[in-house]
């Protein structure tokens, strides 16, 4: 499997941060994985208004089932929302940087030099390694740094081996 993906196959809202001498080496999503905690909340909500519209008191009422159900809509909205912002949110490898960009509305773009990196790993729990996503940590030289820990990185074995050899390609 090749990761690396040219600068033109790269999303304009990526391009936009990256310096004219700068070359795309990798442009990726974070994994779906992000998403596990709103669907479950999506499908907690369900099925708890489910049985709160099935209880005695609810049922009877109209105005108590339109709330019930105006408040999982107001869950789902929420979850759209959430996978609305995974869906931009990308983490870059270029030939001098690292960058995170987050946010559908503030846009937020975290950096780190390769130069400055002075440590780095990468963690995988036991979920991680089933359904294939990392963490990326980095250190630099006693600071800290706005792009120090990573979460939900797919592929972090090849990503974590891509981003070494442009470090010490020396």
């Amino acid at each position: 499997m090749r990761l690396v993906a040219s600068s033109n196959s790269a999303p304009a809202s990526v391009n936009r941060y990256l310096l004219p001498h700068e070359q795309d080496v990798v442009t990726i999503r974070r994994h779906p994985a992000v998403l596990i905690g709103p669907v479950g909340a999506v499908l907690g909500a369900l099925i708890f208004a489910g049985i709160l519209s099935n209880l005695p008191f609810a049922s009877d009422s109209t105005a108590t089932l339109a709330i019930i159900w105006w408040l999982w809509l107001l869950v789902l909205v929420w979850f759209v929302w959430r996978v609305a912002e995974w869906s931009v949110d990308y983490f870059v490898i270029t030939s001098a940087r690292l960058l995170l960009t987050t946010g559908l509305i503030t846009r937020q773009v975290n950096m780190m030099p390769l130069g400055k990196v002075t440590d780095m790993r990468f963690e995988r729990t036991l979920l991680g390694r089933f359904l294939g996503y990392g963490t990326f940590v980095m250190e630099s030289a006693g600071q800290d740094q706005a792009l120090s820990r990573i979460a939900f990185i797919p592929y972090p074995e090849q990503l974590y081996l891509e981003v070494v050899g442009l470090i010490f390609k020396e």
